[in-house]
């Protein structure tokens, strides 16, 4: 990934002003600032996620070569979709209430990859396994509400990685967990990226 530039302006006013940035693969890299500095617009920027009066610009936003500013809508979203996926910040509002966390895997396998319902969920299932969440099967068939902040967060990485992408952006992956929870969470992310050679901001 290169940025090169970056601003984002809301109705005139500066949430990010010009940052630059590399990621290579299988790197990770750290973006750090406080509360309010612009870290989380950033990756919205760059996953496309700023609507108006949100105003994006920028020399460069490359990723493997591609100039992501000049990709038509369509072609954006499904290049960041399969190859550059996003863990949230907060699962609860990530994750959509009405749908068991199962089917919005399974949606995600349908949509870009074009497998049928029942190799979607054998897929997403193992994928839950590995992301460490215990009685998978089961789980697959529950709602949001009915995990813990812990799991929510393992499931928002299970359906992050469930297209292999090449980047992983992890939005302050471990807000709100207990501090046990997050050093498995973060040791998770870790073994999944080593695993795969895969960059993670």
């Amino acid at each position: 990934l290169t940025i090169r530039n970056l601003s984002v302006n809301f109705g005139g006013l500066p949430a990010v002003d010009r940052i630059s940035l590399d990621v290579a693969p299988g790197e990770v890299l750290g973006v750090v600032g406080e509360s309010g500095s612009g870290k989380s617009v950033t990756m919205m920027a760059l996953m496309g996620l700023i609507d108006a009066p949100g105003k994006v610009s920028a020399d460069a936003i490359e990723f493997q070569g591609q100039d992501l500013l000049k990709l038509k809508p369509k072609e954006r979203r499904q290049l960041i979709g399969r190859d550059v996926a996003m863990v949230f910040q907060e699962p609860m509002t990530a994750l959509n209430p009405l749908y068991t966390v199962g089917n919005q895997i399974v949606e995600t396998l349908e949509l870009h990859e074009g497998l049928d319902k029942r190799a979607a969920k054998a897929r997403a299932i193992a994928l839950l396994e590995r992301t460490g969440i215990a009685e998978a099967p089961r789980r697959f068939d529950a709602f949001p509400h009915q995990l813990s902040g812990g799991q929510r967060q393992r499931i928002m990485i299970a359906q992050a990685l469930v297209l292999d992408p090449a980047l992983l952006i992890a939005d302050e992956p471990t807000t709100a967990l207990d501090v046990t929870t997050q050093a498995q969470i973060l040791k998770l992310i870790r073994n999944l990226q080593r695993n795969r050679n895969m960059a993670v901001m």
